[in-house]
């Protein structure tokens, strides 16, 4: 490897403090830093931003505000319900309880019901969130709702 005296750290050991940059002091004092921190990011430090923090400026996505934005939503229909129900028995995996069918949602992925559609039979649902239309609905074809975490299930 070849050794490179002629650098110019190389030529000014042992000279002054200035280091060849003139007796006032140039590149030596504050002024020639352009401003503390972040001042001229947007003026005359811009180039500087554009090759090496790039993404400095600007907001991309969102921070969620509380515990009720962290889960993600999956819903059914009472209309998909109905279906599940009608696929389940005839695939013979349906369970029943006192003559009614029981669908814990949570194990087929669902955390919501949602009250769009009719359901025509009584049926024993378990989920953790329901619309207060979707719990009338149950119970108005003769079905019961747990839903899990509410006060009045405890």
């Amino acid at each position: 490897m070849v050794v490179r005296r002629e650098r110019k750290s190389r030529k000014l050991r042992g000279r002054t403090r200035t280091m060849g940059w003139g007796n006032v002091g140039q590149h030596r004092k504050t002024g020639s830093r352009g401003g503390k921190g972040a001042v001229g990011f947007h003026k005359h430090k811009w180039m500087w931003v554009l090759k090496y923090f790039p993404e400095w400026y600007g907001k991309r996505g969102f921070t969620p505000r509380g515990p009720e934005h962290w889960e993600e939503i999956r819903g059914i229909n009472l209309s998909q319900l109905e279906e599940l129900i009608e696929s389940l028995s005839a695939s013979g995996s349906l369970k029943l309880e006192d003559g009614k069918p029981v669908i814990d949602l949570e194990e087929y992925g669902y955390n919501k019901l949602l009250g769009s559609g009719r359901i025509s039979r009584p049926v024993k649902v378990i989920v953790k969130h329901a619309t207060e239309k979707a719990i009338s609905r149950i119970k108005e074809a003769g079905g019961e709702i747990v839903v899990i975490g509410r006060e009045e299930n405890k």
